[in-house]
């Protein structure tokens, strides 16, 4: 199998594609050189980067798989991939514990307010009545998308002592049981919760999800995380 590589990956997973495929990476190509070079291969791979189009599709006469090194998709045509016989696969696990650890690390340096204090020291000021910050223990934290990453989010803020919220199109009343969350409406998340998060795929259904009839139920100093994709807000 031939396979394309279009976005930097990491060299242990080139590495183990080359043991049993013919692998070319090639990165930073505009649509019309992907265009070009996609024909001669059976397999493509990206990241968020570069997007696969109807175009790319049509030229790639001999592709049988799109796969993407990580979980959105919303940069691959799949409908359109699966109606020509492309199969389209992604790594939905693989960026659960790195991407719930990043949200926590946003959530605590501004709970502390760490950007401003560091900012001040190397500015050689010292500030520290004015960074009084918050405690995570008994504030409220929700959750908008309770899959993977939601859930396990809603794991870390329990044992931070947080009240846990959560809501999602589907039925995650079990997961929700097994984590110690709340399953609430959205509106109750972003009335009741001290900190938002949020874990849903850019859609049709999700575009704007946030926007400013949302802010305004939210409580005055509510936090929102965003590490799903711009366009939710």
């Amino acid at each position: 199998m031939n396979v394309l590589v279009l976005a930097k990956i990491h060299p242990d997973g080139v590495a183990l594609l080359r043991e049993k495929c013919d692998v070319e990476v090639k990165t930073g190509l505009s649509e019309e050189e992907i265009v070009q070079e996609i024909r001669e291969f059976n397999a493509v791979i990206v990241r968020s980067k570069p997007a696969i189009t109807q175009k790319i599709i049509d030229a790639g006469v001999n592709l049988r798989v799109i796969g993407r090194a990580g979980v959105g998709l919303d940069n691959v045509d799949v409908k359109y991939a699966e109606s020509k016989g492309i199969t389209v696969v992604n790594t939905p696990g693989a960026s659960t514990e790195s991407v719930a650890e990043h949200v926590f690390a946003l959530l605590l340096s501004k709970a502390r307010d760490i950007p401003r204090a560091d900012r001040a020291m190397r500015e050689g000021r010292w500030i520290k009545k004015e960074l009084m910050g918050t405690e995570l223990k008994g504030k409220t934290f929700g959750i908008i998308g309770f899959g993977r990453i939601g859930s396990r989010l809603g794991e870390i803020a329990a044992a931070f002592g947080m009240k846990v919220l959560a809501y999602d199109v589907i039925d995650i009343s079990e997961r929700a049981r097994e984590v110690g969350a709340e399953v609430c409406t959205m509106d109750s998340v972003l009335n009741q919760s001290d900190f938002i998060t949020l874990h849903v795929p850019l859609l049709p259904s999700t575009r704007n999800l946030i926007s400013e009839k949302e802010i305004e139920k939210m409580k005055p100093e509510a936090v929102i995380i965003n590490t799903a994709r711009g366009g939710v807000v």
